[in-house]
């Protein structure tokens, strides 16, 4: 069954540097892989098509949860929504789990993107994770 594309979101992940071994997630191992895959299908029938990125050149230091909430960006340039870490869209996160985080984060982009505190309010809380934003 074909379904409409009304949204194209990007996922980007930036290479890690661990500090600390207890916040290590492989994001380029088959598990994150399958997860993806079942959340672009998921999305996909909504309307919103998933596209995964690496920027192996912007590197981010995890030395805490906070800081691999950094490492994964999502953008959607139709809402004017780019490249905002995880943490930024979602706020506090309630389990400590990156997979339910980013797929939060995912659906408040595809489906309520005026939560989003806008580009220009972002750069004034920035956490200066060295990022770029």
């Amino acid at each position: 069954m074909a379904y409409k594309v009304l949204k194209q979101i990007t996922v980007t992940i930036l290479n890690q540097e661990h500090v600390r071994r207890d916040w290590f997630i492989d994001f380029d191992d088959d598990a994150f892989q399958k997860f993806f895959d079942g959340l672009a299908k998921e999305t996909r029938k909504l309307g919103v098509s998933l596209k995964k990125v690496r920027n192996r050149d912007a590197v981010i230091k995890i030395n805490s949860y906070g800081d691999l909430l950094n490492v994964v960006k999502i953008s959607s340039s139709e809402d004017g929504n780019c490249k905002h870490c995880v943490g930024h869209i979602i706020g506090k996160s309630e389990n400590l789990d990156i997979l339910e985080d980013i797929k939060s984060a995912i659906f408040r982009i595809a489906f309520a993107p005026e939560t989003i505190e806008p580009s220009s309010e972002f750069k004034k809380v920035c956490h200066n994770c060295g990022c770029g934003c």
